[in-house]
């Protein structure tokens, strides 16, 4: 085994965090040089039509030079979410009462027809091959 293989599994400290079907594990690991950074791994359930199941995993690195940074910008996102939407769950999922055909014509009344909107003035071309 490899000693960055044998690194990234060396826990210093761990909290798990069950959400429905997903799990996020975060996890201080040590550096080579005894430094420590954080991984967040989103691990999420998925079961087969045959009843066996797998999970698919993501995993975020998050080093020491930036975690102010995250930290405020995550902050933020959390901060206009709760004001625009508030902190109560809307989801067919999570509510029993939830109308998803209210919410569609809800959110058609925001956003208006094509016809409402006006077009871009300036595009951007993209080249794929400089991605």
């Amino acid at each position: 085994m490899s000693d960055q293989h044998t690194m990234e599994r060396e826990e210093i400290f761990s909290k798990v965090m069950r959400a429905g079907r997903r799990t996020y594990f975060f996890d201080v690991r040590s550096t080579k040089a005894g430094d420590y950074y954080l991984t967040i791994t989103e691990s999420k359930k998925f079961t087969n039509d045959d009843g066996s199941y797998h999970y698919k995993k993501h995993k975020i690195y998050l080093y020491k030079e930036d975690f102010s940074e995250f930290k405020d910008n995550l902050a933020e996102m959390i901060d206009y979410i709760f004001n625009e939407k508030g902190e109560e769950v809307i989801s067919e999922r999570h509510q029993k009462d939830y109308n998803k055909e209210h919410d569609a014509q809800g959110e058609a009344e925001q956003i208006g027809t094509a016809s409402d909107r006006t077009p871009p003035t300036q595009f951007t071309d993209i080249d794929f091959d400089d991605i």
